[in-house]
């Protein structure tokens, strides 16, 4: 009997709890990193909204700490999506996958949708939420290799960061990156490079997770359950975020 098989045969005759009791745990390290990332966007974020509301004066698109802080944060979150590949993968059957697949893609659809109807010349069309949802699909298939992961990690990042086309310039193709010029848009993680960030973190999560049951803290710890807390519900706080922010600041500002 093949491996998929045997694996279809057990998830078929174990009752549901049995195999909820056979998944690997939630580890509290990886929500809290989660959490921890969850922190540094709203700091991020409210500080681009101060500055849209001109009480602060920083060129986020331009000045080299901004820059460096979204790469630093953005990078963190994708490492943790390669991390998390590898711990879905332990899992007896794919049920959670989908499930948190059909959520992003409801959630790109209100960012898409919320940024037009606030920023229709500039919405988003492919930020880290599309991102994260085609990248996870992709990185499935990366989920069963190990090494070949980081070799692919730098060639996919070395040519996001080196290779440029006009031909990626037109709108069908910007998702992908290579384009001469940064598009118009409020939020923009094109696939490459950043997918070798995710391959990055596939790499990570083989390494570190290389048993089923890694020997690693399966609880919270003192200090660390508020964040473990906002990295179980980044999704949620992600799109709640920004317009509590924005409806704070502006009731703050027409008073």
């Amino acid at each position: 009997m093949s491996k998929h098989a045997r694996k279809t045969l057990v998830t078929a005759v174990m009752p549901a709890a049995d195999i909820r009791a056979a998944a690997p745990p939630r580890y509290a390290m990886i929500d809290a990193l989660r959490g921890f990332a969850i922190v540094l966007m709203i700091a991020y974020h409210f500080s681009f909204d101060l500055n849209y509301h001109g009480w602060i004066h920083q060129d986020f698109n331009n000045a080299p700490f901004w820059l460096t802080a979204r790469a630093a944060i953005v990078s963190l979150f994708l490492l943790l999506v390669g991390i998390s590949l590898v711990l879905n993968a332990q899992r007896p059957d794919s049920t959670s996958f989908w499930r948190r697949q059909g959520r992003l893609l409801a959630a790109c659809l209100a960012v898409s949708l919320g940024s037009y109807l606030m920023f229709p010349e500039s919405f988003i069309f492919f930020g880290i939420l599309h991102f994260i949802l085609f990248a996870s699909l992709a990185g499935r298939l990366f989920v069963r290799l190990h090494y070949t992961n980081l070799a692919v990690a730098v060639l996919v990042l070395a040519a996001g960061w080196f290779y440029s086309n006009p031909l990626f310039n037109a709108p069908p193709l910007q998702w992908l990156g290579f384009m001469t010029y940064k598009p118009l848009t409020e939020d923009y993680v094109p696939f490459f490079p950043w997918f070798g960030v995710v391959l990055a973190g596939i790499f990570i999560g083989k390494l570190i997770f290389s048993k089923p049951y890694p020997a690693l803290p399966a609880g919270p710890r003192p200090g660390l359950r508020q964040l473990a807390f906002a990295g179980r519900h980044s999704l949620l706080i992600y799109l709640l975020h920004q317009p509590v922010l924005l409806g704070i600041l502006t009731l703050v500002a027409l008073s």
